[in-house]
């Protein structure tokens, strides 16, 4: 091997004392073929003989070792051995204790066998993330079906003074393993050797029937390890509609011991700078606009748009913020400093506001956390306003509004860093305004009929479409439209495989305003449909526009045992017009069907005028959000949203074909339907 022994991204060398060592005879004796084995490679997977993994902490490091021996029966195992890549930190050592196969019984070292490249993480390395990852890839040669594999290393990190977090703090959180794997044996250790007591929680555990468990506490001393092992063992979870069971480890604290910790160290930002020091033309900005409202969409804009968004993956954990004056005069900041440099802006106007710390991608689970500062991997601002609670994430941009009218954002668990704070649940959320406002007007006449939709987008769906129509070719969104259209329309139905642009003539969309302070976005989508009416086997013909976004699939599909169904559905209010010149059915039954649901977590109504050639409904969404809706009260609010499923999600009219005979037969299917 062309490579060197020792350099700064990785060493090979033999493990650690704290992991322990494992000879070459040990291993072969640990490779034994069994009953279960053969069970589970004759079933077409590859198998696991062990896994021996064990996590270090102590204040001065993280390590983490790992031993294993598993088959590469599959040729996709085969691939992904050959040729595997390894992310490390900054400040972290990859080490390479032993690659070896087993082959007819014999072990053959294949480090010389091994080329190791050491690149920058480049996917990490774009729009706005720094990162000084790298990412250490590994070629194996001549590795061969039926082989078994043989990987033993371990990683360490070292602290700098940066990571002040992770010299007084400890998380980690162990998975139960994967479960297409089977194992002969696996094994975790955690080993406790820093000064403070380790808890360890023990969470979705399961019985022999495969109920839950209550969750468990206990505490590790330094010095103290705690051992989870199985022997012939295949992990049981259904993937799909159950949590993996998992250990959460963290030094022993109290929420409010962590606010109390966190506290001083961004009130020192806030009491030390003041804006007028630091930024006075931005100061006189602000003091020019006489509106407050106008002030605080005017603070929030300026840290969104101005200030670029660095996010330093290495850091996230690591450092105190910036202070807000390099945040401002650079320009640039990870969300920390964002955050600060708005509430010191907040602070300046008025405006009563705090820090709070969230963790969008784990949100669910912190509730199940021990509590831990190492939880949480954002920083949004909370802004309390003329009575209302709001929350600004700072990082991101093109929002707009005065703040009652910018998005909202979907998570429920933060601690607010203020002294002797608690984990906080956010409160449930109804829209003070329609998220999406549409008015469909589609006017038939003789062969051709002309389709125009206005629709209204507020909050985060005027954020998204105003981005949406600035970044999209115009082609691209009308066929977007159109092909939405197909469907609404059930030209699906009877004219499957046409090219949409030759159904929808004409097709054109446009945008009519954009209030930037109401933060409203208005388009207009017109189009010339030659043959507007769908046409049934049996030549009936009909108008129909069903619009499929409105019977919330996800909620009609969910199906899990430990989540529960998280509600962030938007407030809609449809009006939907459709006219010919031909006679129509008023009485048919779906055509004057209405609906009201009282729903303890949304409301819906659907409301008809028919007239003799036309019929409008009018649909009204309005849902409870940002919630997780209990079990035992999913199954009423599924089917609350298979009733709108049932032709109550928009209209349709039945054409009274011209003729006598037409008129016969329509009566005669009138009387015995």
């Amino acid at each position: 091997m062309n490579n060197p022994i020792h350099i700064e991204n990785y060493k090979i060398q033999k493990p650690e004392a704290w992991a322990g060592n494992i000879e070459d005879h040990e291993l072969i004796d640990k490779i034994k073929d069994s009953e279960f084995s053969r069970k589970q490679i004759d079933e077409g997977r590859d198998y696991c003989y062990f896994l021996d993994k064990k996590y270090y902490t102590s204040n001065t490091e993280n390590s983490e070792y790992v031993c294993m021996a598993y088959t590469l029966n599959e040729p996709v195992n085969l691939e992904r051995a050959s040729v595997s890549e390894v992310i490390v930190e900054e400040n972290e050592v990859y080490s390479i204790h032993r690659i070896s196969v087993l082959r007819d019984g014999v072990l053959i070292d294949k480090i010389p066998d091994t080329k190791i490249k050491v690149l920058d993480s480049e996917s990490q390395s774009s729009g706005g993330v720094l990162s000084s990852n790298k990412k250490i890839n590994i070629t194996i040669k001549d590795l061969r079906l039926y082989d078994v594999l043989i990987l033993e290393d371990s990683r360490f990190k070292a602290f700098t003074e940066r990571d002040f977090l992770r010299k007084e703090f400890s998380k980690y959180v162990w998975v139960s393993p994967d479960n297409y794997w089977a194992y002969g044996n696996f094994k975790f250790t955690f080993i406790n050797d820093r000064e403070e007591n380790i808890a360890y929680k023990k969470t979705f555990f399961r019985d022999e029937q495969g109920n839950v468990l209550q969750p468990e506490i206990h505490y590790l001393k330094k010095g103290e390890r705690f051992v989870i092992e199985e022997d012939n063992y295949t992990n049981s979870v259904d993937a799909s509609r159950e949590i993996f069971p998992f250990i959460d480890f963290a030094t022993e604290n109290s929420w409010k011991e962590l606010s109390n910790y966190i506290a001083p160290i961004y009130e020192e930002m806030f009491s030390t700078y003041s804006l007028k020091d630091f930024a006075p033309h931005l100061a006189e900005k602000l003091d020019a606009i006489a509106s407050l409202d106008e002030k605080l969409q005017f603070a929030i804009e300026y840290v969104q748009n101005h200030i670029y968004y660095i996010f330093n993956a290495d850091e996230m954990n690591g450092h105190k913020p910036q202070e807000p004056s390099v945040t401002y005069e650079n320009k640039q900041g990870d969300c920390k400093a964002k955050c600060v440099l708005l509430k010191v802006i907040l602070n300046y106007i008025g405006v009563d506001s705090s820090v709070v710390l969230v963790n969008f991608h784990t949100d669910y689970y912190i509730k199940y956390y021990l509590p831990s500062l190492l939880s949480f991997n954002h920083v949004v601002v909370k802004i309390d306003y003329k009575g209302q609670e709001y929350f600004v994430d700072a990082t991101v941009r093109d929002e707009f509004g005065l703040i009652e009218n910018r998005g909202f954002i979907y998570f429920m668990h933060y601690l607010e860093v203020k002294p002797d704070q608690v984990l906080q649940e956010r409160k449930s959320y109804k829209f003070p305004y329609y998220c999406i406002d549409e008015k469909v007007e589609f006017n038939a006449q003789n062969t051709t009929g002309r389709l125009k939709l206005t629709t209204t987008y507020k909050g985060n769906r005027a954020n998204a479409m105003r981005r949406y129509f600035k970044t999209t070719n115009k082609r691209e969104i009308v066929d977007s439209w159109n092909s939405f259209l197909f469907y609404g329309l059930n030209y699906s139905g009877d004219r499957n495989g046409t090219d949409i642009r030759d159904i929808f003539k004409d097709a054109t969309i446009d945008i009519v305003s954009d209030d930037k302070k109401l933060n409203e976005f208005r388009i207009q989508y017109t189009a010339t449909v030659e043959n507007p009416y769908y046409t049934d086997p049996q030549k009936n013909r009909f108008l129909m526009y069903f619009d499929r976004n409105v019977i919330k699939t996800s909620a009609r599909d969910f199906i899990h045992k430990d989540l529960p169904f998280w509600h962030n559905f938007d407030s809609e209010k449809y009006e939907i017009s459709l006219n010919t010149d031909q006679k129509i059915d008023t009485q048919e039954k779906y055509t004057v069907q209405e609906s009201t649901i009282s729903n303890p977590y949304f409301e819906y109504k659907s409301r008809k005028k028919i007239t003799k050639n036309g019929a409008t409904v009018f649909i009204e969404y309005n849902p409870l959000v940002n919630l997780e809706i209990p079990q035992d009260q999913f199954e009423k609010f599924r089917e609350d949203h298979h009733t709108i499923a049932d032709s109550n999600f928009g209209l349709g009219i039945d054409i009274i074909e011209p003729g006598l005979m037409n008129m016969i037969k329509f009566n005669f299917k009138k009387k015995f339907k």
